[in-house]
């Protein structure tokens, strides 16, 4: 029963339009910021794209991405070496979308989704790298 339960959870999990992703998106656009969205021929298929300002944003959980604050450096209890090898992958995957994006002359920014719940912090960095 509990397989059945967490295979349910884990497909539930979505990867794009994710709460965190439309928490960015709402900000950007109240600031007045144009963007698209997942554009396939990009490394990594950025969350949003600001295609005159070669600028692309990256909007990360802590848990899939595994960023160092509580929520991102917690392991399952569970099936710990799945995990660990998994998120490492992913740490991996980005940091090369990242550079790849870099070489191709793109500016990337990584928002973490524990960085969301301050909307004046995001919203200044939002102008710092967009403006």
């Amino acid at each position: 029963m509990k397989d059945e339960a967490r295979s349910r959870t884990m497909r539930a999990v979505k990867s794009r339009d994710t709460g965190p992703e439309k928490i960015v998106r709402q900000v950007a656009h109240r600031m007045g910021y144009r963007f698209r969205l997942h554009r396939a021929d990009l490394p990594g298929k950025p969350d949003l794209i600001f295609p005159r300002r070669r600028a692309v944003i990256f909007v990360h959980g802590c848990f899939w991405h595994g960023h160092q604050c509580r929520r991102g450096a917690r392991i399952p209890k569970t099936n710990t070496d799945y995990w660990t090898v998994k998120i490492r992958r992913n740490m991996v995957r980005d940091e090369d979308h990242r550079a790849r994006l870099e070489v191709a002359g793109w500016r990337t920014l990584i928002l973490w989704e524990c960085e969301l719940n301050d909307a004046s912090g995001l919203t200044d960095r939002l102008r710092k790298f967009l403006g």
